[in-house]
């Protein structure tokens, strides 16, 4: 499949009310099983991806992040979407620069964020600045001469300093400048999902996280989502796996590793010979 018909594809899944769960698998060998269990679309993950570097979140460079795009992509036969962070950079042209790279990978997709890498000023406050970087990042989409599926986010609530009202206003710039879905990880509740998606005049993307993990696809559904993703949470859970190691240590046993080890034999036949 074409790189055009791969982002074509991934476009195509979004259908409000009628949500596809899109994991965030942290290697090639994770996304070629989540290809073979039968998922439509993949996702990385910046928090996974940097925990195979033995890195924190937004610890890894913008040369790192689209080599590890490209490599997943480059493993399966379904659409990718990079998280490509806040562009690497606070300047429209960070943006620019950072989709422009992107759009010479096989990566159908991939999201700017407006988070500032500043614990103290987490998020751009300024929204002339967030809009002029998504209409930045919209510009080199363009450019490029192909298909790209741009996700726009508002990651207030991530940082616990979200306020619906404005959240949805910036989602809603960012749509009418042309991105092709929105996403405000960490909403609290589903009240407030429903907010978003009947507020906004585009595709949806909820991260199931938090108290959102005691939904239904069924309930986000009803909601209006169109796409449903974890972040780093089948990394998180995979590299808990590691207790059996802690066990090894304080009890000098190793049932753990059997069970694990069951679980993943169950998707280990989709790896390549």
């Amino acid at each position: 499949m074409s790189i055009d018909a791969k982002a074509a594809a991934f476009r195509k899944l979004h259908k409000p009310g009628n949500p596809f769960v899109i994991p965030n698998p942290w290697d090639a060998g994770s996304a070629r099983m989540l290809e073979g269990l039968g998922f439509k679309a993949l996702a990385t993950t910046s928090s996974g991806f940097a925990m195979t570097l033995g890195r924190k979140d937004y610890g890894v460079t913008r040369e790192e992040a689209l080599a590890h795009g490209a490599a997943i992509a480059d493993a399966v036969d379904i659409p990718v979407n990079a998280d490509l962070e806040n562009g690497f950079g606070l300047k429209p042209e960070d943006a620019a620069e950072t989709i422009e790279r992107a759009c010479k990978t096989g990566l159908a997709g991939g999201s700017i964020e407006d988070s500032t890498g500043d614990k103290q000023n987490p998020v751009i406050d300024d929204d002339g600045l967030a809009l002029a970087r998504i209409e930045a990042a919209l510009d080199a989409v363009k450019k490029s001469g192909r298909d790209f599926v741009l996700t726009a986010r508002a990651e207030a609530f991530l940082y616990g300093i979200g306020e619906l009202d404005k959240v949805i206003a910036r989602l809603n710039a960012f749509a009418d400048a042309g991105a092709d879905v929105v996403y405000a990880p960490g909403l609290p509740d589903m009240d407030a999902v429903r907010a978003v998606c009947k507020s906004v005049e585009a595709p949806v993307n909820v991260l199931i996280l938090g108290k959102l993990a005691q939904h239904s696809v069924g309930e986000f559904a009803e909601a209006g989502a169109a796409r449903l993703s974890i972040g780093g949470g089948l990394a998180w859970n995979a590299y808990g796996t590691l207790g059996a190691a802690t066990q090894m240590l304080t009890e000098g046993r190793f049932d753990m590793l059997s069970a694990n080890r069951d679980g993943a034999k169950k998707v280990a036949p989709f790896l390549k010979a």
